[in-house]
């Protein structure tokens, strides 16, 4: 499956054959039942919560290239927020 077709999959846009729920499922390590079971799993859990334990179960099945590129990435993005709290705070003094 294409980057493309998860995305629009993931944000709604088109609704997965079933051939491609099966092959989500076995992508990410379950059988189908475990997937449809997802909510009962997931009830102390909202839905934000939700999508970002799915995307760090995805994260960790990618390669140390991959994940050390999201880390530099988010750490990037971590450093601009502090940063940019800093100088706001700067100035409000």
């Amino acid at each position: 499956m294409t980057q493309a077709q998860y995305s629009r999959i993931e944000s709604g846009k088109t609704d997965p054959s079933f051939s491609v729920v099966d092959k989500i499922a076995n992508a990410l390590g379950f059988s189908l039942s475990e997937l449809f079971k997802a909510d009962d799993i997931f009830t102390d859990v909202n839905t934000y919560d939700k999508t970002l334990m799915e995307k760090l179960r995805f994260l960790d099945s990618l390669d140390d290239a991959e994940k050390k590129s999201i880390y530099t990435l988010i750490d990037s993005l971590i450093s601009k927020k502090k940063l940019k709290d800093n100088l706001s705070n700067l100035i409000a003094s």
